[in-house]
């Protein structure tokens, strides 16, 4: 087809995207929000998403987060344990080992929307979903570290963890679920994950308890919340917010200036490159805010793969990226390159580790001696006679993702890599096809941390999705290297900050080197937002604004 047609296509669709959601004069008291993706569950603890951390984070609140400062405060719970005011002691385990007892103490007025005080059945029904193996739950290793829990009142409780960590007051992954309505249909473990009520009554008030109840769901189009009237806190300004879901970003950018949105979420929205040309364009109609943060945009490499398992491939395909030019001509230099997963904005970042510069001649020698040798028709082969073929994956619609992908093609196409790009929505993508392995190659996404994340789940043997677990955990590449499950080990429970941060820069050593994803870049967050609205304070990290939301206002 020609270039010129496609490109008629793609105005013809844009136009199309732009009259499907219909211009509005939105009241004061309506904000819609417009993101990129559309959660492929409404569940807290079963599948990691922003899309429906976003949501979710105006319908309920977490024990603990870390709030804008990077701070560890408490939201749900009432006073954070320390040793020195008595809620957090160190004990032994039944086993011998050394644990920690802490106490927490839920707010006397939270209520689920339903009318129902939360409380601490709910804190052990959602420790039981949590811990059991074949319940889906994606954080299931802090579940099962706690090995007892004492119930003192309906508000008051005791968490027994087997092992005494250096964060240990913080349980931001303790995300409640209401027995009241839940725990029926956690009577088969296995098919709990569909049945949820989280997925099958996603309008019922008593499944939340934040400052906003979810009224309304159109799937993969658009989530509407309303006040939750038993919210405790601060009245929200907003009587009702509305989320839109437009996977397409220039369709963004085009239902921001429509009017059908007012803002665009710095969370789940435009790149920089897009947001810097968008604000050459109406500086004078937006306000723009760019945020660095603990966002790390990578690939991951299905080391299953016969041709990903050997690191020589691994490292010549990083060889092959030019990544600073990535950085230079899509992100204007505002988006440096990783070198690993852990950001320099983090105390824990290490400079000494091993980096990858563009070095094409490093890379063809890399795979001659992994045996791609003999090239036929542009495209490498081996002995054998297969071709250096593999398949990439991302998020279709995402338009800085899909150039990345095209920079990929070209450059490894140069060195004989035949890169097929099978892109699919979102929903699907992080629904099914990351969190159950079924990428057969290269997965290119982003995770969000918060600061010191020690990163268990993405990392440790342990963690990899399995039929056999119901696919919890979150090391989709694989990866399984002993001397990383150590450190990931001894970190934890390391409680010298100095000799953390030994423990620190080896583990970030041994990822570097042994390459189970491919880091490309440290994304910043660019919020569009109106003129008039205020109170807005993005985080830069796994916490999203919307925690605060009962502060925005329109002035």
């Amino acid at each position: 087809m020609p270039r010129f047609s496609a490109a008629l296509f793609a105005l013809a669709a844009l136009a199309l995207a732009v009259l499907a959601v219909p211009a509005r004069a939105a009241p004061k008291d309506t904000l819609v929000i417009g993101i990129t993706q559309f959660p492929s569950t409404f569940h807290p603890n079963i599948d990691a998403m922003m899309a429906k951390t976003y949501v979710l984070a105006m319908t309920r609140r977490p024990f603990t987060v870390h709030d804008a400062n990077w701070r560890l405060v408490c939201m749900l719970c009432i006073q954070l344990p320390t040793f020195e005011n008595g809620l957090a002691a160190p004990e032994k385990t039944p086993g011998g080992k050394q644990g920690v007892a802490v106490t927490y103490t839920i707010r006397a007025d939270a209520f689920w929307g339903d009318g129902v005080p939360v409380g601490t059945k709910d804190v052990i029904f959602t420790w039981k979903v949590g811990r059991h193996p074949k319940s889906g739950v994606g954080n299931m290793e802090f579940y099962r570290r706690i090995y007892k829990i004492d119930a003192t009142d309906a508000k008051t409780f005791t968490l027994h963890f087997d092992r005494l960590t250096f964060d240990f007051a913080n349980i931001s992954g303790f995300e409640l679920i209401p027995a009241h309505l839940d725990e029926v249909n956690f009577a088969d473990p296995v098919a709990y994950k569909n049945r949820t009520a989280f997925d099958t009554d996603i309008t019922n008030e008593g499944l939340y308890f934040g400052p906003y109840l979810i009224a309304k769901v159109e799937t993969g189009s658009h989530v509407i919340l309303e006040r939750n009237p038993r919210w405790w806190g601060k009245k929200p300004y907003f009587r009702r917010v509305i989320v839109r879901m437009i996977g397409n970003t220039a369709a963004l950018e085009a239902n921001l200036l429509s009017g059908s949105i007012d803002m665009i979420a710095g969370e789940l929205g435009l790149s920089i490159d897009q947001a810097l040309a968008f604000e050459r364009r109406h500086a004078a109609r937006f306000r723009f805010v760019y945020k660095p943060g603990l966002i790390y945009e990578h690939i991951d490499l299905n080391l299953d793969n016969p041709i990903l398992k050997d690191k020589r491939v691994r490292k010549a395909l990083i060889h092959a990226i030019d990544r600073e030019l990535i950085s230079r001509q899509l992100f204007a230099g505002r988006q440096p390159v990783a070198h690993g997963g852990v950001s320099p904005l983090d105390w824990v970042y290490s400079e000494d580790i091993p980096k990858y510069a563009y070095d094409p001649k490093a890379a063809t020698g890399l795979l001659a001696q992994a045996g791609w040798t003999v090239m036929r028709g542009g495209v490498r082969h081996n002995k054998k006679g297969q071709r250096l073929t593999l398949e990439i994956m991302t998020t279709a619609g995402n338009r800085t993702r899909e150039l990345v992908e095209q920079v990929l093609q070209s450059q490894w196409k140069r060195l004989g890599i035949d890169l097929r790009i099978r892109n699919q929505p979102a929903r699907v993508f992080f629904g099914q096809t990351v969190t159950e392995r079924k990428f057969t190659g290269l997965a290119m996404y982003a995770w969000i941390s918060a600061p010191e994340n020690v990163p268990r789940t993405t990392l440790h043997s342990a963690h990899i999705p399995h039929e056999g677990n119901n696919f919890a955990g979150q090391n989709y590449a694989g990866f399984k290297n002993a001397e990383m499950d150590e450190l990931i080990d001894r970190i934890e429970v390391e409680l010298n900050r100095g000799e953390r941060a030994k423990l620190w820069r080896r583990l970030q050593q041994i990822h570097a080197e042994e390459l189970p994803v491919i880091p490309l870049y440290f994304r910043a967050e660019p919020y569009v937002l109106p003129k008039w609205l205020n109170g807005l304070e993005p985080t830069g990290h796994q916490f999203p604004s919307t925690l605060w939301v009962e502060n925005w206002r329109a002035e």
